[in-house]
């Protein structure tokens, strides 16, 4: 047993599932351990409403998969993954018939922004321009040599902002709804600096890479993913709850894509105290209310638009948008929530029945709610799509604890791997020394490390490449 697995990973997540691939590919001997059923963790698809509606139950949209550094490489096209790109990135409908977009093509969004065109382009465009190498500069941990200080500067300076004062830049609603509905994505107050790279990083993906869905449900992704480790050699189990690293093979090195507090857990008789204190301190962010939908039609919303994208953004103004995200951080439930919607039937025919549609539907409430969002949720929805409650077939809720329940990762419903804010910033910047490793052998690679949240993977391939320069050297 002492020499049969270079590498054990614990959680069959993106993350996790990177990490065995590159550490498959690198010739060392990879074990997967999974408690689920199935691989995946937030990249899972289940029939949740009826039989033949494939709902995602958390990503969808994918837009850091197609450009990853960390997923090149793989070989993923061959083992069985498709995306598929919607006539438009993303949609921000407002009262009445009209919507602002963000797309790759840049006349689109011109179109939508009028006289903020150009100041669109000028905040954006040198981001979108040298997409690719901004995703690779933020690939790894931090402090690092840049390979291309100024693109990084473009996007450090504005993206430390605040988004309620980057937002500043555009004279009128239209972009400054779109820019307040991309930095949302962060879950926190759009008065706290560091917003606005949520909406910088997200947009210049829109305006490059696009958002696409995985063609069958994002389930496809960690098959593919999996379909990868074993073709490098690894082998991977599900159905195996892990209590202890203790109780695991003899490994020279651990991977937990798991939480900090499930990490300090199940490492702590390894950990030093002030590290596993910390990890054990970790604050979940804010929380999630999700809904699936089986419909009857497509959506019928008012802007024509709002149809042509598989992401719309449904909460109106600037303004409103950063008064329910501000009414979530203070511990109260927005009655006008800000809600992402996602439609990926309309560019997917394989999710739903012919002639059907699935949808789902989230808001942001604070971490381990027990209110029930439903209402709220479908009323901004038929704010913007009168007559949306008349096409629902079925509805499967995933309240915060039920997210929990499903993927232990998401503490208290929290998508996010941590909150954003005061000190526990730091090291979800890379901004310690060894943000990675716990102790000799002991890895922590899920999303709550650099670069954070996001179906890239890169968490789980900087875990590998700190191991493969220590422990996993030839």
């Amino acid at each position: 047993m002492a020499d049969r697995y270079d590498a054990v990973v614990v959680g069959a997540g993106p993350n996790g599932l990177t990490a065995a691939a590159h550490l498959a590919a690198a010739g060392r001997r990879v074990l997967v351990l999974e408690r689920a059923g199935r691989v995946g963790g937030g990249t899972r698809t289940e029939d949740l409403t009826r039989p033949g509606f494939h709902h995602d139950v958390c990503a969808t949209v994918v837009p850091l998969a197609v450009a990853s550094p960390a997923f090149e490489g793989l070989a993923l096209a061959g083992h069985g993954l498709e995306f598929v790109q919607p006539d438009l990135a993303l949609a921000h409908p407002l009262d009445g018939t009209f919507a602002a977009v963000c797309d790759r093509d840049w006349s689109s969004t011109a179109a939508t922004l009028g006289a903020d065109a150009g100041a669109w382009r000028r905040t954006v465009g040198p981001l979108a321009a040298g997409f690719p190498s901004l995703l690779r500069e933020l690939a790894g941990p931090l402090p690092h040599l840049p390979r291309h200080p100024g693109l990084l500067a473009r996007f450090g300076g504005p993206g430390l902002l605040p988004a309620t004062r980057l937002a500043g830049r555009f004279a009128a609603e239209p972009a400054r709804a779109l820019f307040a509905g991309l930095a949302a994505h962060s879950a926190q107050p759009l008065s706290r600096p560091l917003t606005s790279s949520f909406a910088l990083l997200l947009a210049a993906a829109a305006h490059t890479v696009g958002w696409p869905v995985v063609r069958g449900g994002s389930q496809r992704l960690a098959d593919a993913l999996a379909g990868a480790v074993r073709a490098a050699g690894g082998e991977i189990e599900t159905g195996v709850d892990v209590r202890s690293v203790a109780a695991l093979p003899p490994a020279r090195a651990v991977f937990l894509d798991t939480s900090p507090p499930d990490a300090a857990r199940l490492a702590s008789a390894v950990l030093p105290p002030a590290r596993r204190a910390a990890l054990e301190r970790f604050r979940p962010g804010p929380a999630a209310f999700k809904v699936d939908y089986a419909l009857a039609e497509p959506v019928p919303w008012s802007a024509p638009d709002a149809a042509r994208a598989a992401t719309v953004h449904v909460g109106g103004t600037a303004r409103e948008i950063a008064g329910a995200e501000r009414e979530t951080a203070a511990g109260r439930h927005p009655d006008r929530p800000f809600v992402i919607v996602v439609q990926p039937s309309r560019f997917d025919g394989t999710r739903a029945p012919a002639g059907r549609h699935t949808l789902w539907a989230y808001c942001h409430v604070p971490n381990g709610s027990t209110v029930d969002m439903t209402g709220r949720i479908e009323s901004q929805i038929e704010r913007f799509a009168p007559g949306f409650r008349d096409v629902v077939l079925a509805r499967h809720v995933l309240a915060p604890g039920d997210l929990e329940r499903r993927n232990p990762n998401l503490r208290g419903g929290d998508l996010g791997g941590g909150d954003l804010s005061g000190r526990q910033v730091l090291p979800r910047l890379g901004l310690v020394r060894h943000p990675y490793r716990l102790a000799a052998g002991v890895y922590l690679c899920s999303a709550s490390t650099p670069p954070g949240p996001g179906v890239h993977g890169m968490c789980g391939a900087a875990a590998a490449r700190a191991a493969l320069r220590r422990e996993l050297r030839d």
